[in-house]
């Protein structure tokens, strides 16, 4: 009885968003691992990136807009949500190129918060 009641608590847990939230005014540094954000840490804008990781800062600009440094020698396409009031919407976003080259994108919504993830390798030399 006791593992039933578990596991009814264990699905009765909403699942957590795949992805990493960055909120407007954060800078956060990861890994990727299997197509989402690991080993995320939120840093000073001024942090450098180190190899291997991805840099991404989120501000008001415009509407919203976000800066995404790549540190590693492989490029990837990948997802992006803005959340505004506790709603997701999707957002279009460009392949994030290697080699530390930094990609911005930029959304006339303001937003609250940008979700990425969704992670895949792609050709390096990028799509938007």
């Amino acid at each position: 009885m006791k593992l039933i009641a578990a596991l009814l608590l264990v699905a009765a847990v909403p699942a957590q968003a795949a992805g990493l939230t960055v909120r407007t005014g954060e800078t956060w540094i990861f890994t990727v691992k299997n197509g989402e954000p690991a080993q995320a840490r939120r840093v000073a804008p001024s942090a450098r990136i180190p190899k291997g990781q991805i840099k991404v800062t989120v501000r008001l600009m415009l509407g919203t807009a976000m800066t995404v440094t790549n540190n590693s020698p492989i490029a990837y396409t990948y997802k992006a949500q803005l959340l505004s009031g506790g709603k997701a919407s999707v957002a279009r976003s460009c392949t994030l190129p290697p080699n530390a080259r930094p990609s911005f994108e930029q959304w006339p919504q303001k937003a609250d918060a940008v979700r990425i993830g969704g992670f895949k390798i792609a050709s390096a030399d990028g799509t938007c």
